[in-house]
C-alpha cells in the first residue's frame, strides 16, 4: 500500500471520527426531552435543525465516498483497510478527553495502546 492509499484511508477514518464528535456535540439538544410518541416531532425538529448534527451527517456521507474510493484501489486489501478504522477509536477517545472532558484512565490508555499496536502490525503485514 502506498502513502497516498494510506492517506485516503486515514482521511475517511478522520471524517468518521469527526462525525461522531459532532453528533455527540449536537445530541445535547434532546437531552431531557421525553422519548414519547407525542414528542417525536419536537425531537425530530431539534435534531434536523441542529448544525452539529447536520455537520456530523455530512461528514459521514463524505467519509463513505472517501472509503469507497480507497477500497476501489486494487492495491488496498480490505483485510488491511478495515482494521485501520480502529484508529477512529483512538482519535475519538483523545478528542472526547480534550473537547468533552471525558476521562482517560489507565485501562482506556492501555486499550488505546493495544489498538495502536494492532493497527501498526496489520499495516506492516
Amino acid at each position: 500500500m502506498r502513502g497516498t492509499d494510506l492517506a485516503l484511508i486515514l482521511t475517511g477514518v478522520t471524517l468518521n471520527a469527526i462525525a461522531q464528535l459532532l453528533l455527540k456535540a449536537g445530541a445535547g439538544v434532546i437531552s431531557g426531552l421525553p422519548w414519547r410518541l407525542d414528542s417525536a416531532a419536537l425531537l425530530a425538529q431539534r435534531l434536523l435543525l441542529n448544525p452539529p448534527i447536520l455537520g456530523g451527517l455530512a461528514c459521514y456521507a463524505v467519509s463513505v465516498v472517501v472509503w469507497i474510493l480507497a477500497l476501489s484501489n486494487p492495491r488496498v486489501p480490505v483485510s488491511v483497510a478495515y482494521p485501520m478504522l480502529s484508529v477512529g477509536y483512538v482519535l475519538n477517545a483523545l478528542a472526547a478527553w480534550w473537547l468533552f472532558s471525558e476521562q482517560l484512565g489507565p485501562q482506556r490508555l492501555a486499550g488505546i495502546g493495544v489498538i495502536i499496536a494492532g493497527v501498526w502490525l496489520v499495516a506492516r503485514s
